[in-house]
């Protein structure tokens, strides 16, 4: 299936958690964070109308490594053989992808994060923090190949 919108936006990605009693987000660092994805977002959709669904959302999510990943001495810099990929405990999946899909809205690629179907998404250690998010119609029965 054809991708739709297909970007990857640089930074530490931050999960759209819990509000305060007043409304707000309860993590200070939520809001840069929808505004630096609704920024890259709305650059690469260039102003065309938004889309309509049903759609398919898939987010990978890219966290940088702990310094335990890195071997010591000569070999500084190189990964442990056990170094894991999947970065598994906080920030939650879900909290992630939430942030991502309403960053979409405020930037006007979809006119309502309610015309997702299906998503996949997963986090992971990589050299570059940040996420990759790709938008396609609905699937048939897999996910796209990312």
């Amino acid at each position: 299936m054809a991708h739709l919108f297909d970007i990857f936006v640089p930074g530490i990605p931050v999960p759209q958690g819990s509000k305060t009693p007043w409304g707000t987000e309860a993590n200070p660092q939520t809001r840069p964070w929808r505004a630096t994805l609704a920024w890259y977002a709305r650059k690469a959709w260039n102003a065309k109308p938004p889309m309509s669904g049903p759609l398919y959302l898939v987010v990978e999510f890219f966290f940088p490594r702990p310094k335990s990943h890195y071997r010591t001495g000569k070999n500084a810099g190189k990964l442990k053989p056990t170094a894991p990929r999947w970065k598994p405990g906080k920030p939650d999946g879900d909290k992630l992808q939430r942030a991502v899909q309403d960053a979409l809205v405020d930037a006007g690629v979809i006119r309502d994060d309610a015309l997702f179907v299906a998503w996949h998404g997963s986090k992971e250690y990589a050299d570059q923090p940040g996420v990759k998010i790709i938008v396609t119609e609905e699937p048939d029965n897999d996910p796209p190949n990312t």
